[in-house]
């Protein structure tokens, strides 16, 4: 019997905006999920079976929902507090740097991808979005992208439930641009973050995932063509901490 698929949670917020990052599975939703007050449209049916990457692992398509969907079950309890010490604490520096470059005002129709918190829950597909065409105002995903099995489907998603003038924003993981810190980064990342993965989560190899999927994500400009490729215009970047991670951002004309 084959593991049922992972869903990304994200929250719907018209008048917030959240910025934890959890990833959530409901089994036979894909077939079952009724229209709603939301906008909510129904999911297509499962598709052929193809093999991607799991950090550095090579798994099917289908596999690698439920992997990654284990990875955050196990850590859920102790994501914060890790958070905290593998960055010592400047991922809430990064974060609100996305929120000064979103700036949201109150009736923004804004939809936080992979986030933890928030008014209104939506359980789904981050690659079937069930919601209308040109829904939303600003689009966000702070460190969810990287763990989507089709990121292109994922970008273009985003695109379609963007209103004309909408905003994309991505805040993420990227590639260190100074050798000597990359060196010093490499080492830190594999010698040092699953060890506190397991002094503090109890969780070693989901923490070797967390790096591992870091190093498989796209360069800032390699990303940057993806989003352009899924219809975004006017996209930028901006590199944070060397290159540790990168904000993405692209319009809907």
């Amino acid at each position: 019997m084959a593991p049922p698929r992972s869903f990304a949670l994200w929250s719907y917020c018209g008048r917030g905006w959240s910025r934890a990052m959890r990833s959530c599975q409901l089994p036979g939703l894909r077939s079952s999920w009724p229209r709603g007050p939301l906008g909510v449209r129904l999911l297509s049916q499962e598709k052929p079976t193809t093999e991607t990457h799991f950090g550095f692992e090579t798994v099917s398509e289908e596999e690698k929902g439920g992997k990654v969907y284990q990875v955050f079950e196990s850590v859920a309890k102790k994501y914060d507090v890790m958070n905290d010490m593998m960055s010592l604490g400047i991922h809430r520096v990064w974060k609100d740097l996305l929120l000064w470059k979103m700036r949201p005002v109150p009736g923004t129709q804004l939809l936080d991808v992979a986030g933890g918190t928030g008014l209104t829950w939506v359980l789904g597909d981050a690659e079937e979005l069930p919601f209308d065409d040109d829904k939303f105002d600003i689009y966000t995903i702070a460190f969810g992208i990287r763990n989507v099995t089709h990121i292109d489907q994922a970008l273009q998603e985003a695109h379609r439930v963007l209103k004309p003038g909408g905003r994309f924003l991505c805040l993420e993981f990227s590639q260190v641009n100074n050798p000597l810190i990359s060196r010093l980064y490499d080492l830190y990342s594999f010698q040092v973050i699953p060890v506190l993965g397991e002094v503090i989560a109890g969780d070693w190899k989901s923490y070797q995932y967390l790096v591992e999927s870091i190093r498989r994500f796209p360069s800032q400009e390699e990303f940057k063509e993806m989003i352009e490729d899924a219809g975004f215009h006017k996209v930028t970047y901006e590199s944070l901490t060397s290159g540790i991670v990168a904000i993405h951002s692209g319009f809907k004309l």
